[in-house]
C-alpha cells in the first residue's frame, strides 16, 4: 500500500525527550501501519563535548534531568552519573551512514540500538565500541559501518540532516516555545515531527515533545481517509509485532492501558531486561 501520510522526524539518539516521545511513535506505526511513511533527520545536539561544559551541564545535573523525565513520562533511564558529557555527532553519522549504504531497515535499528546503549549508561555515543557494540544488535557489520562513515556521501547527508533542522518551517518557527536557539537561529528540539499529506503535500508542524493526541489529531486531519487500526488485542500481540523488545510504556502506549496493567500483563508472559527503574520486555518462546 503507498504511504497517505509522511512524518519527518528530527531526532538524536541522547535526547531523553525523543527516546520518551518513542511510545507516541510506536502508537502511530501500530495504527496507520504501511499508510505511514516515517523520515528520519538527525539533529546532531551536540558535536564536541565542549559544547556542554559551555553551557553548564555536568554529568550530574545531567543524571537529575533523566531522573526527572523518566519519572514523569516512564520509559527506562539509568539515572547513574555519567563518567563524561559526550558528543552526540558520531552516532548521529553512524545513523546517517547505515540509512545511506545499509539495508531497509537498519538505520532505523541502529538508531534504536544506539538510545538503548546510551539510556542504559552502557556507553557514550562518541565512543567507537560503544557504535561497534550497537551495530552489531542492530544486524550490521561494524567494519563496513566505519568504512562508510568515513565516505564524502555520508558526511553530506549528514551536513544536510543538520541544516533542515536547523531551518524550521514557518509553522514550527511560530511555535519558539518548543524550538532551541543556536548560533544561526532557531532549529528544530528533539523530537519534532512534520507532517505531510502525500498526495496534497498539505503539512503540519509538531515541534517539540508533544502529547499523543496531538500527532493522532495532525495524522487525522492530513489523512482522514487512512484506516486505523484496532489496539491490540494483547501484550503478546504486540510484542509479536514488534519483534523487538519494548518498554512498559511503548506497551501501555500503544494497548491504552495503565502502565502498571501493562507491567502486570507482561509479566506473565515475557521476559524483561532491567534499566533503571524499569525496563525492556521480549516475548517468551
Amino acid at each position: 500500500m503507498a504511504p497517505l501520510l509522511r512524518i519527518t522526524q528530527y531526532t538524536d539518539a541522547g535526547c531523553p525527550w525523543a527516546w520518551s516521545a518513542e511510545p507516541f511513535r510506536r502508537h502511530l506505526t501500530w495504527r496507520y501501519g504501511d499508510q505511514l511513511e516515517w523520515v528520519s533527520r538527525q539533529v546532531v545536539l551536540a558535536e564536541d563535548p565542549a559544547y556542554y561544559a559551555a553551557k553548564g551541564v555536568t554529568p550530574e545535573k545531567h543524571s537529575r534531568g533523566f531522573a526527572k523525565i523518566a519519572e514523569e513520562h516512564g520509559m527506562p533511564i539509568d539515572t547513574s552519573v555519567r563518567p563524561r558529557m559526550g558528543a552526540t555527532l558520531p552516532a548521529c553519522r553512524a545513523v546517517v551512514a547505515a540509512r545511506v549504504h545499509g539495508a531497509p531497515g537498519e538505520a532505523d535499528a541502529l538508531q534504536r540500538a544506539l538510545r538503548i546503549a546510551y539510556f542504559a549508561n552502557e556507553g557514550l555515543l562518541d565512543e567507537q565500541s560503544t557504535i561497534d557494540l550497537t551495530a552489531r544488535e542492530a544486524g550490521v557489520d561494524p567494519g563496513a559501518l566505519t568504512e562508510w562513515s568515513r565516505g564524502e556521501d555520508v558526511e553530506h547527508t549528514l551536513r544536510a540532516d543538520m541544516a533542515a533542522a536547523r531551518n524550521p518551517s514557518p509553522a514550527a518557527l511560530a511555535q519558539k516555545d518548543r524550538l532551541a536557539e543556536w548560533g544561526g537561529g532557531w532549529r528544530y528540539t528533539c523530537p519534532s515531527y512534520e507532517f505531510e499529506a502525500v498526495e496534497t503535500g498539505q503539512r503540519i508542524s509538531e515541534p517539540g515533545f508533544q502529547p499523543f493526541i496531538a500527532y493522532a489529531a495532525a495524522a487525522a486531519t492530513l489523512a482522514p481517509e487512512a484506516q486505523q487500526r484496532e489496539k491490540p488485542g494483547s501484550v503478546q500481540e504486540l510484542l509479536a509485532w514488534a519483534v523487538e523488545p519494548l518498554a512498559t510504556q511503548e506497551v501501555a502506549q500503544v494497548c491504552e492501558i495503565p502502565a502498571a496493567e501493562a507491567r502486570q500483563q507482561l509479566a506473565h508472559v515475557a521476559d524483561e531486561r532491567h534499566i533503571g527503574a524499569d525496563g525492556l520486555w521480549s516475548l517468551r518462546p
